[in-house]
């Protein structure tokens, strides 16, 4: 009886992980929308790469441990750190500014799922 109930537990902290990854991601993508920068890692400014690197490195952290999580409950992998990760870095010349990136982003996740 114990190993359901350790699973049952690990499964609610992933829960909570998860949607404190999406709250973290929601609030660095309305600063991005708001006009702050380097959110998708798209400038070559040291500066404004310091400026995020706290919240890149606590997505990163957080969804290296929900990946952990995800593992050891035999689950598909986390698809928001993937695909957000995904789309961080250089880009072409004619792909869309960082802003509006981030609008893009917002509505994705405030679509419900159908």
């Amino acid at each position: 009886m114990a190993k359901p109930d350790r699973l049952a537990r690990l499964d609610a902290q992933r829960e909570d992980l998860e949607t404190e990854y999406r709250d973290t991601l929601v609030a660095a993508l309305e600063k991005t929308a708001a006009g702050a920068l380097g959110l998708f890692d798209r400038s070559t400014d040291r500066r404004v790469r310091a400026a995020i690197a706290p919240t890149i490195d606590s997505l990163a952290e957080m969804g290296a441990d929900i990946a952990a999580m995800r593992e050891r409950l035999m689950m598909e992998p986390f698809t928001l750190h993937r695909d957000f990760f995904a789309a961080r870095g250089p880009v072409k010349a004619s792909a869309v500014g960082e802003q509006k990136e981030a609008r893009l982003w917002l509505d994705r996740l405030n679509t419900p799922p159908s």
